[in-house]
């Protein structure tokens, strides 16, 4: 503990780097598996090729991506674009699947009950569709966001990576303490990052704890709202 102590300021520095790197990547590849799994669910034959794609992806190894990424962005290979860029991939290749199921879950009595009341095809994705897919969708974001926070440790390899770095340099100089610092923050980020996404989840889907199913009265009086 002597050395956490000693070095407290480089250790939050990391996990702050740490904690950015991870937050962008999660972020895009939400935001970028929100319309790709809508489409793919409505578009059967979209969706395979669509996961197919992403899955073929997400077997490239973390390190070999890293390093291919700068020659095909043109960036330099420390470039914090490399790592923001491989994570995302990753991510998105993580969400599309959990993101067509999500949307796949809604009742297709439920959203013929929504156009009979009168909502818009925009209308009814963003005040029925996407609501009741929410609480499978915060499920695997919250997947995401862990696995996410871990694989940015491999981009220490590439002097990149925020608490990776205490890793690689633990390790050159035999130092366990230090690694066990590096790990230890890295699970307290990532139970942060899934408190937040549990907290936010609840606040913006307290219908998520009912235990029974959207009804059509449950519409219209969305409707009237």
């Amino acid at each position: 503990m002597t050395w956490l102590w000693n070095n407290l300021d480089l250790v939050l520095e990391l996990t702050a780097e740490h904690a950015r790197l991870s937050a962008i990547p999660i972020l895009i590849g939400f935001a970028a598996s929100l319309p790709l799994g809508w489409i793919a669910s409505r578009l059967t034959w979209l969706r395979g090729i669509l996961v197919g794609v992403f899955n073929v992806l997400y077997t490239i190894p973390s390190l070999a991506l890293f390093v291919v990424l700068p020659v095909v962005l043109g960036t330099r290979i420390l470039d914090d674009l490399n790592v923001v860029v491989a994570l995302t991939i990753y991510a998105i290749a993580m969400m599309l699947r959990g993101t067509v199921d999500a949307f796949g879950s809604v009742s297709g009595d439920v959203l013929q009950s929504a156009t009979a009341q009168g909502y818009s095809a925009t209308s009814r994705f963003w005040r029925v569709q996407l609501p009741l897919a929410g609480p499978v969708l915060l499920a695997n974001l919250r997947v995401v966001s862990v696995s996410t926070v871990s694989l940015l440790s491999v981009a220490a390899l590439i002097g990149s990576g925020g608490l990776g770095y205490l890793f690689t340099n633990g390790f050159q100089r035999y130092f366990i303490e230090e690694i066990v610092i590096g790990i230890v923050f890295t699970v307290l980020l990532a139970l942060l990052f899934d408190a937040i996404l549990v907290i936010a989840g609840r606040l913006l889907m307290p219908w998520s704890r009912r235990s029974t199913p959207p009804t059509r009265n449950a519409l219209v009086k969305a409707r009237t709202a």
